[in-house]
């Protein structure tokens, strides 16, 4: 039994040294850090001056959308604008649940615009101001076809 387990220790580390190309691996010296100069308050300022931040606005306007049975609406446009403005400043579409949100910069009125085909065109005026963090909207379309005789709504 000695005998045996001396013959496999021996083929063990033995067998992989004599291994026709097979070459043995050095471990790799260890990395030192790269040597680098303090830099200067004023390098370090202007590093940052030329990278781009992007500044997130402070106030949430957030909402869900219904459809005329109460269940909630996914894929619905909605549109916000500034008040009295043509030009929409942000759209987008309500997610799986109805829900939408959207961070706008404070101080303005909006106008929140929802759409979809043939359901009638809804809108809620929202003023972003830093009293309130964020404004909760509900809107339930109503259909455009009027509802068959005998069927309630």
């Amino acid at each position: 039994m000695k005998a045996l387990c001396l013959a496999f220790f021996a083929v063990l580390f033995l067998l992989p040294a004599t291994a026709p190309g097979l070459v043995p691996v050095s471990p790799a010296p260890p990395l030192a850090p790269p040597e680098t100069a303090p830099a200067s308050p004023s390098a370090s300022a202007q590093e940052s001056s030329n990278k781009h931040h992007r500044i997130i606005p402070a106030f949430l306007i957030l909402g869900t959308v219904f459809n005329e049975k109460a269940y909630a609406f996914p894929g619905v446009e909605v549109k916000i604008r500034r008040k009295g403005e043509k030009k929409f400043l942000y759209d987008l579409y309500t997610n799986s649940r109805g829900e939408f949100a959207v961070r706008v910069p404070d101080g303005i009125q909006y106008e929140v615009v929802v759409r979809q085909k043939k359901y009638k065109e809804q809108s809620q005026e929202v003023m972003a101001n830093m009293a309130e963090a964020q404004k909760r909207l509900t809107f339930k379309l109503e259909s455009l076809a009027s509802p068959k005789a005998g069927e309630s709504k």
